[in-house]
Formats: structure tokens, C-alpha cells, sequence
């Protein structure tokens, strides 16, 4: 994990550094892929039916981001006719999605008050102790390093700002349950709050969705430390937020036909 293993990415580029994420930014391909990722956002965000209408491709991103999300937990991401939801982590999933607009603002100071809060929402339905909820069982010394990161003390972009906390997340499972859930999430919340995706347009969670040993093979490489393994990460992260962003396209081309 990069916050784990700060001194073997610093040690790799011989230098010492305040900011602990600047040195990824030097990983091979990293630079050059947040730009692409950077540039997909903005053209969507200049798509003509998101210049007014932007708060319904805004809603399906949202929908389809919990759904991908849920499937990648091992949930069937069908919304049954009639809405009554039995999958617990789809249905977790989906009251995490609803949450994040009215918990933004609360994000940006208190992060770790957030993440606390979606766990509880993710996970109600799958803990039999509900005292259990909110409460991270392991890496607190982490989830603090990571907070304070989210809340300002990094000037590294969106993409590797959100891919970080997503990584870290996934990695740490510091709930022991809907982590999976949490984790993209939070790294959702980042990229809005950071302002690579302000109005939440984007979908990369489906492209984790459709490839998903790629998704699990990159968090190992992430989880290890290593710089090879952490760049992978970064450029999957990447990938994803230039493929979500034709997803929103396509979304916001259905709502202007």
C-alpha cells in the first residue's frame, strides 16, 4: 500500500518528500494517463445535454455506479420491476449512493466521520451485530494517514488522489464487511470533492466491473507496495475514469436524443 510503504516508493527515487503521493506522479505512464483521464472528464462535462440537464446523467451514473459496485461484491446487479431489493450488498450499495451528495460537504473536513457513516449504510443488512457498523476493526493508523490526505495535506490530482483512497481502502478492509462498497465510494466522493468530477458524471466503476481479474490483480500489485505494482494501479484507475467517462457520454447522448 502506498501509505504502508512510503519509504521504499521514496527510497526508489532517492529523495526524501513532504507530500507522500508526489513521487507517483514520476511512475512510468502516470503523468500521461491522468491527462487522458483529466481531458475524458472535461469533454463530458461539455457534452451539450450536461449544460442544463446534467443532474439526470448525474442520477443513472449514480444507479449504475452502485450496481457495478454491488457486482463486484459478489451482488446481482439487476433493480427487480417494482423496486424491492433482496441482495443485501446491492441494496447496501444503493443507500450508499443516495448518501453521497448530502455527505459531501462533510467529506472535505471530516472523512473519516464519512467513511464511518457509509459502512453503516453499506453494510446494515449484512452484519448481525449492528454495534459492529461504523466501526473499522483494523488499520487505524492508516485510515488517519489517509484522511488527512483527502482533507488537504496532498496536491496530487483527482485521478491519483481518488485512486489512492480507493487502493487503501480496498486493501486495508478496515470494516471487515461492505468494504468493497465503501472503498469505491469514498473514491467517488474524491473525485467529486477534488474537482476532477464535480457534478459525479463519471461510471468507472463499470469498467472494474467488466474486468474484474484485472481490478483484482492490480489491488495486489497495489496492496504489495511496490512501485511496478502501484503504477499498475494507477494506470488501471485511470483506464477506468476515461472509460467511465463514455459511459457517461453515452448517458448524457440518450438523455439528448
Amino acid at each position: 500500500m502506498v501509505l504502508g510503504a512510503r519509504r521504499t516508493v521514496h527510497e526508489r527515487y532517492g529523495r526524501a518528500v513532504t507530500d507522500p503521493l508526489s513521487p507517483l506522479l514520476d511512475l512510468e505512464g502516470v503523468s500521461d494517463a491522468v491527462a487522458q483521464a483529466r481531458e475524458a472528464v472535461d469533454e463530458v462535462h461539455r457534452h451539450p445535454a450536461n449544460r442544463r440537464g446534467w443532474p439526470a446523467t448525474a442520477a443513472e451514473a449514480s444507479v449504475r455506479a452502485a450496481r457495478a459496485s454491488a457486482a463486484l461484491d459478489g451482488a446481482n446487479p439487476d433493480i427487480p420491476e417494482g423496486g424491492d431489493i433482496a441482495d443485501p450488498v446491492l441494496a447496501g450499495a444503493l443507500r450508499v449512493a443516495d448518501a453521497l451528495g448530502p455527505l459531501l460537504a462533510t467529506w472535505q473536513r471530516a472523512p473519516l466521520q464519512v467513511l464511518a457513516r457509509l459502512h453503516v449504510l453499506a453494510a446494515a443488512d449484512l452484519v448481525a451485530d449492528q454495534d459492529q457498523l461504523g466501526r473499522p476493526i483494523s488499520g487505524s493508523e492508516r485510515l488517519d494517514l489517509l484522511a488527512r490526505l483527502t482533507v488537504g495535506e496532498t496536491k496530487a490530482p483527482g485521478p491519483v488522489l481518488a485512486a489512492v483512497v480507493h487502493g487503501e481502502l480496498l486493501a486495508l478492509r478496515p470494516f471487515g464487511s461492505a468494504d468493497g462498497v465503501v472503498a469505491r465510494a469514498a473514491a467517488r466522493l474524491t473525485m467529486i470533492a477534488s474537482g476532477l468530477d464535480p457534478k459525479g458524471l463519471l461510471v468507472p466503476e463499470v469498467a472494474f466491473y467488466r474486468q474484474p481479474q484485472q481490478y483484482a490483480a492490480a489491488l495486489t500489485g497495489f496492496a504489495n507496495g511496490e512501485a511496478g505494482g502501484v503504477r499498475d494501479w494507477l494506470l488501471l484507475c485511470c483506464s477506468a475514469l476515461t472509460a467511465g467517462a463514455r459511459e457517461a457520454t453515452s448517458i448524457a447522448d440518450a438523455a439528448g436524443t
